[in-house]
């Protein structure tokens, strides 16, 4: 049994209007009074836009932590459109995703730019949320382990051990994201021990047993139970279900 830390975090991608996200945010923030055991922290991934709403509604309650879905791998300059982590944690966010699938796939973000942006959070005082996952082809032909490791080399242990161990992460079976489909609880269990095992290897078996692993791939009410009872996952990066209040609290709730 590990002893890292339960987290529950909402990606709410590119979805909610100004006056949607402060609903929902005022919702979820009213159920956790009364519905989530006080072990389970939460953190809303909003859009940009958003951020500096969502941080000041939730600056009373600790449990919820806020974070950007991006961020760039340069600390300023001429990179129109891009977003540093100094101007993310000028907003008060705390946390920040980072290589996500969707990004990976489409804007061709490479193991090497997931690294210099996990540097630039750090260096920011951010806690990076890395995202990493096979494909199903990648799966089918037998390399998902060798996908997640190179990922996981390239992208985060050429860093110092000491940086490896401030990183949370995210386990996203890229074939089960808005597809319906889910890896099974034994399937994510393997890979999520896989993963604790090779940050061990890397920086101690003390260190990979404080380090959270997040399951991201379709979790719903229905399935969170039998995936969070798994000695190796943390808990979930929720996408599609954390845009209402009430499936999002029922998948906080399965932490127990």
């Amino acid at each position: 049994m590990t002893t890292s830390r339960k987290l529950v975090a909402g990606n709410w991608k590119m979805n909610l209007l100004r006056e949607e996200a402060l609903a929902l945010t005022a919702e979820i923030k009213g159920m956790m009074t009364t519905d989530v055991s006080s072990a389970c922290q939460i953190i809303l991934f909003p859009p940009f836009v958003h951020l500096t709403s969502i941080v000041q509604l939730c600056s009373d309650n600790t449990r919820i932590a806020v974070g950007a879905q991006d961020c760039s791998e340069f600390s300023f300059g001429a990179y129109t459109g891009q977003v540093s982590a100094e101007m993310i944690k000028s907003c008060g966010a705390t946390h920040v995703l980072i290589g996500h699938s969707e990004r990976r796939a489409l804007c061709a973000e490479s193991n090497e730019m997931v690294r210099m942006k996990i540097q630039q959070a750090l260096k920011s005082g951010l806690t990076p949320v890395l995202c990493i996952g096979e494909s199903l082809a990648q799966r089918e032909n037998g390399l998902a382990f060798s996908t997640v490791n190179h990922q996981l080399e390239e992208g985060l242990f050429s860093l110092p051990a000491t940086d490896v161990a401030k990183v949370i992460i995210a386990y996203e079976p890229v074939w089960a994201i808005g597809t319906g489909l889910s890896a099974t609880p034994e399937q994510a269990q393997e890979m999520h021990a896989y993963i604790r095992g090779q940050i061990a290897k890397h920086i101690g078996d003390k260190a990979a047993a404080f380090s959270s692993i997040l399951y991201g791939g379709s979790c719903t009410p229905e399935n969170a139970p039998s995936l969070f009872s798994k000695p190796d996952i943390d808990g979930g990066l929720i996408g599609g279900a954390s845009l209402k209040s009430r499936p999002f609290i029922d998948i906080v709730k399965a932490i127990g």
